[in-house]
């Protein structure tokens, strides 16, 4: 491998890896919420019957 291979390679696993551990942290530190804004309340529409999609 030439030296640019090398770094492009090092450059990219820096980005994917990188990426990865950020947004593990990032979803540690801001769980899912358990409460929602007013007017997101869940119907359960799902829970009745299959969903009806306009195809």
């Amino acid at each position: 491998m030439t030296g640019i291979a090398i770094a492009f390679l090092l450059l990219a696993l820096v980005l994917v890896w990188g990426g990865l551990i950020a947004s593990i942290l990032f979803l540690r530190s801001r769980p899912e919420l358990a409460a929602y804004p007013a007017g997101g309340d869940d119907d359960h529409r799902e829970d009745d019957a299959p969903s009806i999609r306009d195809t």
